[in-house]
């Protein structure tokens, strides 16, 4: 009965605020206290009980009395802080603070002239007569800040959100002002040993604490998507600077939590069923604060300036080091890890986590899931982007499996699902990110013996031969809005093919299913990018073929039985009668297939990505071409890379890398084609979609680009083994596929063929668009996660579109 009464009181404060036309004084402690004072009302319950349209009207007809709502509540807070929240009275005065922050901001940020407020000097919201570091008075300070910095405070308030290191009295009570935060580091991990006892209602305060955090932090929402933007979120810039006192504690503290989390625990059955568990809870606000934070326009450039820094073992050893490199300290701290034993225990905290969904168990359901995996890869990445020890340590033993098969354990589950292909699109990021280091290609070689629940063929092989084949199954699944990453993806092929030592005959098949599928006239001439594909799939081929010929009589034998498709490639018909005759069969036929690849999922157009989650669909902005994401490097004699220039000449590009006199023209050719193609695919991104659909086949474009195809390679292995491979089968009547691969295992091409090309890698480049695609990705994650309560619905998101479905 007390709660229904509380709830009703609550419920009146609201209708008084709505239905008052005079403006009520901030004074009026009385009227204002109604609105934290009870002790009953939960988040949910402030949700409901303060609808949309009553925010939205107090805004529009009574501007007064929400302006001191919110800097009447932040003030409390900023109270909260001051005394340390020694009682249980003032510790629910915070929450509820907390819980109608979190209700009242999204409909600040939407309205534009709102925006500023928080920015602006309110007397009374600051923390009257203390001064700062700097000798100001708080009371100075914009309402932003003085929020974040309470909620800051507030996260490091023993017996509220941190475990006390004193005795329980009112005498030895501690300061909050004087205390080291850096002693109640919430978990033991990065540069902290102690693990605190765990408490559930700790990790509670800490969780409403953080949504509020986040609250603040997502007025980025609110903005329209532009890749323009050089102005970062005020909040964020304020949160992660030297301001913040906190920012080292909470940054280890966010990051221990996230990595220390195993949701199995013991691996008793069921026992998330039985039991609540509040740590899941915190560890995914935990990792969605990590990863708005961690926002710098500079991308990798910054770890590369910071490595020699690095943690040391106690934080306050690293907050005293003079800062260096980003103003953001969260991504200036995440750069500088460099210890093996911190970046084990990340590498292992994260890696337990993208493998719960692939744990397997006799009894159905019995071990618990957890939901946050699109936000583990987006932190995944941007370590890998800001540190680039972490992306070495990694790579540099074969942990990163660890990594690579929760991946493609993703991208195999979500191909089917047009509402996670932004899920996919991060998964295939991360891989092309990785296989810009010859480390990656090398560590594939590692059998792979898991036994994970994917539908794929059965093989015994290696984890290349599982990338190849989920590869395979995206590029030929027919759904149109993966068209985008098929580039991507051979892509990643073609870095990691010059490490392949033995590909499995299905991979095999499957490389060469998807050549004779790319190489079809149709589908050639359907679109004037089509052909890229062909060109990344013959630099496999090649790349194997130089490097990899021993080793690869799988790959060799499927060429030869496929030889066919080669020679109809060599010959592919350029006259303008037989283009007419293909793009009038492929009219008639309307959706034709061949090879099990639908001709509408190849079209070469670029549409928005989304996220989806239950009823809600949130459109995100297209990703760049790989043309705009990637830099080409050289692979030297010594092994380092060696940057491409990037040139619009075609002649420039025939003389990289020192070509020998006796490297074939088709080589060079294949040099220039690159160099001319990603010049032109930038200037066709910006094309509008009317040009796209007026351009049609022709004969000079067919020529153009049928002249460099790099077939002499392969021609040259064809014209050598082909008559070698059928006389054997002649003289020894073969008919076992065996036996020829067994003659192929012990055959050689030495000195037969042309001399081998330099091996280009195509290494990931951060640029603005893709910035732009990951902050909407991230941010349309988050928005579709947060749905207990449901923070931003129903509010005016300008940073994508939400859709209804």
């Amino acid at each position: 009965m007390g709660n229904a009464d509380t709830k009703l009181h609550f419920r009146k404060a609201v209708i008084q605020l709505t239905t008052k036309t005079q403006p009520v004084e901030a004074t009026d402690d009385a009227f204002w206290d109604q609105f934290w004072a009870d002790t009953s009302t939960t988040v949910q319950d402030v949700f409901a009980l303060v609808p949309a349209a009553e925010i939205r009207a107090v805004r529009e007809e009574s501007p007064s009395n929400l302006a001191t709502l919110c800097y009447k509540a932040v003030e409390r807070l900023v109270q909260g802080a001051d005394s340390g929240c020694p009682s249980e009275k003032e510790r629910q005065i915070v929450l509820n603070c907390t819980r109608l922050l979190t209700r009242i901001l999204p409909y600040i940020f939407e309205d534009a002239d709102w925006r500023g407020f928080f920015w602006s000097t309110v007397p009374g919201a600051g923390r009257a007569g203390h001064l700062d570091e700097d000798g100001i008075d708080d009371e100075s300070r914009p309402l932003a800040e003085s929020l974040l910095l309470a909620i800051s405070d507030l996260l490091f308030c023993p017996d509220f959100t941190a475990q006390s290191h004193k005795k329980n009295s009112p005498d030895t009570a501690e300061d909050i002002r004087s205390i080291d935060s850096c002693e109640y580091i919430w978990e033991a991990g990065v540069g902290f040993a102690q693990s605190p006892p765990l408490n559930y209602i700790h990790d509670i305060n800490r969780t409403e604490l953080l949504k509020l955090l986040l609250t603040c932090l997502s007025e980025a929402m609110y903005l329209p998507p532009s890749s323009e933007s050089k102005n970062p979120n005020p909040w964020v810039t304020f949160f992660c600077s030297s301001e913040n006192r906190h920012a080292l504690p909470l940054f280890t503290s966010l990051l221990n939590v996230v990595c220390a989390y195993d949701p199995v625990g013991y691996g008793i059955p069921y026992n998330h069923l039985l039991f609540s568990d509040h740590r899941e809870q915190l560890v995914e606000q935990a990792v969605q604060i990590l990863i708005v934070t961690l926002e710098h326009e500079a991308g990798s450039a910054t770890g590369s300036a910071l490595q020699a820094l690095g943690t040391s073992a106690a934080p306050s050893e690293v907050e005293e080091q003079e800062p260096a490199g980003p103003d953001n300290l969260f991504v200036n701290y995440l750069s500088r890890i460099h210890r093996e034993e911190d970046l084990s225990f990340i590498l292992k905290g994260l890696g337990r986590l993208m493998n719960n969904p692939l744990v397997q168990t006799y009894l159905p359901r019995s071990t618990k899931k957890i939901q946050f995996h699109q936000e583990l890869l987006i932190l995944f990445w941007k370590f890998c982007d800001f540190n680039k020890k972490f992306l070495f340590f990694v790579l540099k033993s074969s942990d990163v499996l660890d990594v690579l098969v929760p991946i493609l354990f993703s991208l195999n589950d979500a191909r089917a699902d047009p509402s996670r292909v932004g899920l996919m699109h991060i998964g295939v990021f991360i891989l092309l990110l990785l296989s810009g280091e010859r480390n990656f290609g090398v560590r594939l070689n590692k059998p792979f013996t898991l036994h994970v629940p994917m539908d794929i063929p059965i093989f015994t092989g290696t984890h290349a031969d599982l990338l190849i084949v989920i590869f395979h199954k995206i590029t030929t699944s027919g759904h149109q809005r993966l068209q985008p990453l098929f580039d991507c993806l051979l892509t990643i092929i073609v870095n990691i093919s010059p490490y392949l030592k033995s590909l499995s005959m299905v991979a095999a098949n499957k490389l060469l299913h998807l050549l004779e599928a790319f190489t079809t006239p149709w589908f050639l001439f359907s679109s004037r990018e089509n052909h890229h594909l062909v060109f990344f799939l013959l630099e496999v081929f090649n790349n194997i073929i130089q490097y990899q010929f021993d080793g690869n009589s799988n790959l060799v034998y499927a060429i030869i039985r496929k030889r066919n498709v080669f020679h109809q490639l060599a010959n592919l018909p350029s006259d303008t009668a037989s283009i007419q005759r293909v793009l009038q069969k492929k009219k008639k036929s309307g959706i034709s297939r061949t090879n099990s690849i639908e001709a509408e999922s190849i079209e070469r157009s670029r549409p928005a990505d989304s996220v989806e989650l239950g009823t809600l669909k949130a459109s995100l902005v297209a990703t760049p071409g790989i043309d705009k994401i990637t830099a080409k490097s050289q692979v030297s004699v010594d092994g380092t890379m060696i940057t491409v220039p990037t040139s619009d000449s075609p002649a420039d590009t025939s003389a990289v890398g020192g070509a020998s006199d006796t490297e074939s023209n088709s080589e060079r050719d294949h040099e220039a084609y690159h160099s001319e193609s990603e010049a032109a695919r930038s200037q066709l991104s910006s094309a509008s979609s009317s040009s796209a659909a007026a351009w049609s086949a022709n004969t000079d474009w067919v020529l153009s680009w049928k002249a460099k195809l790099p077939l002499q390679t392969i021609m040259r292995l064809l014209q050598v083994l082909v008559p070698q491979v059928e006389k054997i089968c002649i003289d020894k009547g073969l008919t076992d596929e065996s036996e020829i691969l067994k003659f192929l295992q012990h055959g050689t091409l030495v000195g037969l063929l042309p001399v081998p090309h330099p091996i280009l890698i195509r290494k990931y480049q951060a640029n603005a668009g893709t910035a732009m695609w990951f902050r909407t990705y991230m941010w349309g994650v988050i928005y579709l996660r947060n749905v207990d309560p449901p923070i931003w619905y129903d509010t005016d998101i300008r940073l994508f579109e939400i859709q209804r479905i």
